[in-house]
């Protein structure tokens, strides 16, 4: 029986091989990859199906700013492939996105198969003017306001706002440094 859950710690490297097994190695290419490296997902939004303990599902969404507006990036949504065409996916869909709606949030944006999320009703027409960080086919940036107007308004580049899982590279690699303080400050002959 399948079961719909919040994903536990120790499930990343399932996970991971999951994603591997049905999307490939060259799923960390995608424009979508961008706004997720290094960030952790969306608080209590990152959602595995299991059969007993086995790992057969998974989905997350990730916060984002979308031309301004708070938003969640949709992704990836992967079943393992002896089990796709179970309606799987779809339940994971459903519960990440009343979850989603029952935290508050009011968009969710993915690129993926209109035909497939439509049923969820995802369209194109509140991604016309924005952007990803990379190419994206247009016919597959899709948005869903789980609050009417969330969208309104919302153009330019969508740029990731999640909490990081590894610090920035500046932040991490560098102590920091005391700055030198003006010498003329310092005189004290007054």
């Amino acid at each position: 029986m399948i079961q719909i859950d919040v994903e536990a710690p120790g499930e990343a490297g399932a996970r991971e091989l999951l994603l591997d097994r049905t999307m490939g190695p060259d799923r960390h290419l995608k424009s979508s990859e961008r706004l997720r490296e290094n960030r952790l997902p969306a608080s209590g939004l990152a959602l595995v199906a299991r059969d007993g303990d086995e790992i057969v599902g998974t989905v997350r969404l990730w916060n984002v700013s979308a031309g301004g507006r708070d938003a969640l990036l949709l992704g990836p949504l992967a079943i393992a492939p002896e089990r796709q065409g179970e309606g799987i996916g779809g339940k994971l869909m459903r519960a990440a996105l009343n979850r989603a709606a029952m935290f508050g949030h009011g968009a969710v944006i993915l690129v993926g198969d209109l035909d497939y999320y439509a049923r969820f009703g995802f369209a194109t027409a509140a991604t016309q003017s924005l952007m990803m960080p990379g190419p994206v086919e247009r016919k597959r940036f899709l948005a869903l306001e789980l609050q009417p107007g969330a969208l309104d308004g919302a153009s330019g580049m969508l740029v990731a706002t999640g909490d990081w899982s590894v610090p920035p590279l500046a932040a991490r690699d560098f102590p920091l440094v005391a700055r030198p303080r003006r010498l003329d400050l310092l005189d004290t002959s007054r």
